[in-house]
């Protein structure tokens, strides 16, 4: 029997660009390829590297702005350019990667917010493996 053949990795690389002298790490993680990654808790200006496993960018967003006052942002890989759309998840977003800042990646597993967004409630399955 043939063995499953895992996803490519890809290293998602976020810089808050416009403090310090060149701009500050926001998160940085590995994940399965994907063409959408939420961000929790994005600053108001985001950069976006996306890389392959041996390091070579595949795709890029430079200083892109936040479009809405939420608690995630939702980035999406259209060939070498990302997006954002910062967001209010719906059912649509569960089982999609999240990025925390610093880098931990895990899965929307649940979201819940109040109509006037004034609470949300969510939750995230981190797994790792060595």
């Amino acid at each position: 029997m043939a063995e499953a053949q895992k996803p490519p990795i890809q290293v998602w690389d976020l810089w808050i660009p416009d403090v310090a002298a060149v701009g500050v790490s926001f998160a940085r993680g590995r994940l399965d390829a994907t063409d959408t990654l939420l961000v929790h808790a994005a600053p108001e200006k985001l950069t976006v590297e996306v890389l392959d496993a041996s390091g070579m960018l595949i795709a890029k967003g430079q200083d892109l702005p936040r479009t809405l006052s939420s608690p995630i942002a939702r980035l999406r890989r259209t060939g070498e350019r990302i997006a954002r759309e910062d967001c209010w998840p719906t059912d649509a977003d569960l089982e999609t990667p999240v990025i925390l800042p610093g880098g931990e990646v895990g899965i929307l597993k649940a979201w819940w917010n109040a109509a006037d967004h004034s609470e949300w409630r969510w939750q995230v399955e981190l797994y790792n493996h060595r």
